[in-house]
């Protein structure tokens, strides 16, 4: 572990040119539970899957059943940004990362202060009416009942991607072109097991490929440099 976080501390300080591109497990450090887990207590609330619920057919079709389930799992509105985020934040302000691509939807990136956030997956902090199109904030959904209406009678959707809906295709082409030019790729909390989103680290064409997870990764293979643990942790102790 040592010899590595210096190897990784080399090449940030090296570098003015840094990616990052993170998963589910830069945010569970934060408390918000990975929604893809499934205990006893899961199965005694809720009849269907995750990836069934947060499916684009099961929203259209039983509305309300996915905001019992958005509401409880996907609404974590009182995490604060972890170790983690703060270090990104913190080397963009220096000038070494040029961006950030979660395929997170909590917003802690920019609750830490990072600025160039690419959001693949949407984020739960903008909602939208299907009807005309008002914009509502993530508390409003938290504190409404059944589906949410807005004040014009529509349906509120969360700007989230579900299941059987594709990436905005913007967002893709700039994840894209970061993940091209950079220097550094630093990838983590990420089983990299989410398409189209994991086929994105292909585009990178350098030799400093970081993967940090608590668990191997399918390509471990391809990485320059493996760092096992907390990505907390291991952020902590890099300048």
């Amino acid at each position: 572990m040592g010899n590595a976080t210096e190897q990784l501390n080399e090449m940030i300080q090296n570098s003015d040119n840094i990616v990052f591109f993170g998963g589910a497990g830069v945010s569970t450090e934060s408390g918000i539970p990975d929604f893809r887990s499934v205990d006893g207590l899961y199965n005694q609330k809720y009849d269907y899957p995750p990836e069934t619920i947060l499916s684009h057919t099961f929203y259209r079709q039983k509305t309300a059943e996915f905001y019992r389930f958005y509401r409880d799992k996907m609404l974590c509105l009182d995490a604060k940004p972890n170790t983690a985020h703060l270090k990104l934040a913190e080397w963009e302000k220096k000038g070494k990362l040029k961006a950030v691509i979660t395929q997170n939807i909590d917003g802690l990136h920019q609750a830490a202060g990072s600025r160039v956030v690419l959001e693949l997956h949407g984020s739960v902090h903008r909602n939208y009416c299907e009807d005309c199109g008002k914009s509502y904030d993530a508390e409003y959904i938290l504190h409404s009942e059944g589906v949410p209406a807005c004040s014009c009678g529509g349906s509120i959707k969360p700007d989230v991607v579900l299941y059987e809906e594709g990436l905005n295709q913007q967002t893709l082409q700039d994840a894209v072109r970061y993940i091209s030019e950079a220097d550094v790729l630093i990838i983590g909390g990420t089983s990299l097991a989410v398409y189209p989103a994991a086929g994105l680290i292909d585009y990178y064409r350098g030799n400093k490929l970081v993967l940090i997870n608590k668990t191997p990764t399918p390509r471990d293979r391809m990485a320059d440099l493996v760092v096992q643990g907390s990505i907390g942790e291991i952020f902590g102790k890099l300048s």
